[in-house]
């Protein structure tokens, strides 16, 4: 696979690839909605490598295709045709639990309505990818051991004291804040954000974006940011423009 960005990226993005290996790619994706007798083309064609380690951010309007890219990108979709490749393997080639398994293990996501569970505390909301990705005997076993990992990811984001509040009990910015602790708990290889900062004033979209800034030269994460915010997408390493279903010159 060739550590080049797609021809459809813009020549700014093309100019700021790091030279990283490819973790995710995908080629020639499409992705067509069906209503009735009309079919809305959202995705045509696209190319795109995620390189490891880096943050890149797409930017566009809405109805531009990069959530579904990113749904996509993070098996949370299946595309009408094309091929993802993560670290090489074609995704399309796994079977669902399989599929499944690398979702859960190798991914995590931020979303802009947070998705948090109301009934469940902060920490148990942390705690949660890693719980329904172990059996019943591997949980009994690791529960702890991840108990006191969400504690530790809930202090880092700054919420160490507030690690027993359910939901309604929090701002929108702590909310996010946990929804990022979350995405880290199975510490995952890519992280999918999908307006992380949409709901949030502009004080607050600063700091989530700087814990994401942290943990990116902390740990070698590799982030993908899709965003309406110029100011968020201006901040990351490659910045892409969608209109139309694909990569276009800002």
């Amino acid at each position: 696979m060739s550590d080049q960005p797609a021809s459809q990226a813009a020549p700014e993005a093309a100019q700021q690839t790091p030279a990283r290996p490819v973790i995710l790619a995908c080629r020639a994706l499409n992705r067509v909605f069906q209503s009735g007798e009309t079919e809305l083309h959202v995705l045509r064609s696209v190319d795109f490598s995620l390189f490891e380690g880096e943050v890149a951010g797409i930017v566009g309007s809405s109805g531009a295709g990069k959530s579904t890219l990113l749904h996509l990108l993070g098996l949370l979709d299946t595309p009408t045709s094309g091929e993802i490749l993560y670290r090489g393997q074609d995704l399309a080639k796994l079977s669902p639990e399989q599929a499944a398994k690398v979702r859960n293990r190798e991914f995590g996501f931020m979303f802009q309505s947070f998705h948090l569970l109301p009934e469940f505390t902060a920490l148990e909301n942390v705690m949660m990818p890693a719980r329904i990705g172990a059996g019943a005997i591997d949980w009994m076993k690791s529960a702890e051991s991840v108990r006191k990992r969400a504690a530790n990811l809930l202090q880092r984001v700054g919420l160490g004291a507030r690690q027993g509040h359910v939901p309604s009990r929090l701002s929108g910015g702590e909310r996010q804040r946990v929804a990022l602790a979350r995405a880290l708990i199975n510490e995952p290889a890519v992280l999918f954000c999908d307006e992380p900062t949409g709901n949030l004033d502009s004080k607050t979209a600063d700091e989530i974006f700087k814990l994401i800034e942290e943990f990116n030269r902390e740990r070698g994460q590799t982030f993908l940011i899709v965003t309406h915010d110029a100011h968020i997408v201006e901040r990351t390493q490659r910045k892409l423009h969608m209109a139309d279903g694909r990569f276009v010159d800002p």
